[in-house]
């Protein structure tokens, strides 16, 4: 069985999200076994499973990142949309925008310090769209 979810997040400043339990609040139960697929619908921000306890975990990801793709590089040509834009869609292409996690015992299967993060790569991005796909 597949049931398919749209959802929409509030919106995030810019930065690393944990945001496990505000996509599992806009679920319904979990099935016993599946797996969960979720995409985000943007190509300005992105999805990822890391560390979920230590903050500044987000704040390292945030100076490595922006460290590997600046903001104001004068060689990017896409630039109509902000300084921030161009970036913001190199850094969702390295993140990516899906991830896929094992369903078991009617909860995901992560690890003891694994969450969801929303990847907010825009200054003012706005609300995102997600699409959660359950295989059961």
């Amino acid at each position: 069985m597949i049931d398919q979810y749209e959802i929409e997040m509030r919106e995030y400043k810019r930065g690393y999200h944990l945001v496990t339990s505000d996509i599992l609040k806009q679920l319904p139960s979990l099935p016993e076994k599946g797996m969960m697929n979720i995409l985000i619908k943007h190509t300005s921000a992105g999805l990822t499973l890391n560390e979920n306890a230590d903050y500044s975990v987000r704040d390292d990801f945030e100076t490595v990142i922006d460290g590997l793709v600046p903001e104001g590089d004068p060689e990017y040509t896409h630039v109509l949309e902000g300084e921030d834009d161009m970036p913001a869609h190199i850094k969702s292409s390295l993140m990516g925008a899906t991830i896929t996690i094992p369903i078991t015992n009617h909860r995901l299967n992560l690890g003891t310090w694994q969450g969801i993060y929303l990847c907010e790569f825009r200054n003012h991005g706005g609300r995102r769209k997600l699409v959660v796909t359950i295989y059961s």
